[in-house]
């Protein structure tokens, strides 16, 4: 494959230096690269496999010649500059919620729904990152078995949330392990405002995202039309709950199934353990310390419903920075360059 010329947007973001990583380690035909960021970042370095690249501003940046723009500046951004790349040539791959929905844009999860990638304008869209590692193992299960109700909770960490999060939990386990005793007592002090409305340090927050609708957040709402339209299914039916939980990286999801047939826990273990990009452990249970830092999302506890037998309950864990964003956004990447 000859030399591709490809820019990342929002470079200096976690997910945007993820996603130079990624080109690197997916050995990706990058030439040139080029990094862009907001005004504040510009005429900085960062030193890549391809040498020491300057930080662009995005807003004064010539897009004419690319081919390939991974996005991840936030939705904002995205909405502004995305058409522009668009037009002067470059298929962009967008992480931010501004295009999922549109119902001109494709979302794609790499290695559930590849054939989409083909059907672009210019943009195609990532998923949510919660979203994501659900598909890669329910994906092949609504191939087999065709999914038509699902009750899902998702159990975030802080990395959703940006450097923020991160600073956050880490300067809240530090504020509450002065006082340990206080916690068991509920004598404990407030910590110093951080990005999240409660505490999350040694805490769970039953509120990831943002208030929407009818005592929903947007993260949940993602989890509902976002699994619709990737499945190509409208007519699923989802409960959703997503908990932020004091986590530093990788989203689990505990999640109960059923299909248009009974499907047994055998068939779904045989289709989860054939599926690309995810592995089925059943010697012991995977957690985010073991999914952070790998490409592949991990599903275990698989066992029959109970409550309305016929289905099947799992739980599935993945690195948000790398399948949840970085790692999807080059492998759209690849899908458009073959």
């Amino acid at each position: 494959m000859s030399e591709i010329p490809v820019a990342v947007v929002g470079a200096t973001g976690a997910v945007g230096r993820e996603m130079i990583s990624t080109l690197e380690r997916r050995k990706f035909p990058v030439g040139p690269l080029r990094l862009m960021a907001s005004e504040r970042s510009a005429g900085t370095t960062i030193e890549t496999a391809w040498g020491e690249v300057t930080i662009e501003n995005l807003g004064e940046a010539d897009p004419t010649g690319l081919e390939i723009a991974l996005f991840s500046a936030g939705g904002a951004r995205s909405t502004e500059h995305a058409p522009r790349f668009a037009e002067a040539g470059a298929v962009v791959v967008d992480n931010s919620s501004a295009w999922r929905m549109d119902p001109r844009v494709p979302l794609v999860v790499a290695d559930v729904n590849d054939h989409a990638a083909t059907e672009h304008e210019g943009i195609i869209a990532n998923p949510n990152c919660t979203t994501m590692v659900l598909l890669m193992a329910l994906g092949p299960l609504h191939g087999a078995a065709g999914l038509t109700d699902m009750v899902a909770t998702s159990y975030q960490s802080v990395s959703g949330s940006g450097q923020q999060g991160i600073a956050t939990l880490l300067d809240e386990v530090d504020h509450f392990g002065q006082d340990t005793e206080a916690l068991r007592t509920g004598a404990w002090e407030e910590p110093p405002q951080g990005v999240y409305a409660r505490p999350i340090g040694w805490n769970v927050l039953p509120l990831a995202g943002r208030a929407v609708s009818d005592g929903y957040t947007d993260e949940e709402l993602k989890l509902v039309n976002e699994t619709r339209k990737i499945l190509d299914s409208p007519g699923i039916k989802v409960e959703p709950t997503c908990v932020r939980v004091p986590v530093m990286v990788s989203h689990g999801i505990a999640v109960s199934t059923w299909f248009e047939r009974d499907l047994s826990v055998a068939e779904a273990s045989e289709l989860i353990a054939a599926a690309p990009g995810v592995e089925l452990w059943t010697d012991k249970v995977p957690t985010p310390l073991d999914a952070s830092g790998i490409d592949e999302v991990l599903a275990g506890r698989l066992r029959p419903t109970i409550g309305r037998p016929g289905g099947v309950s799992f739980w599935v864990v993945g690195d948000n920075l790398r399948k949840g964003a970085a790692l999807n956004a080059v492998q759209i990447a690849e899908l458009v360059a073959s």
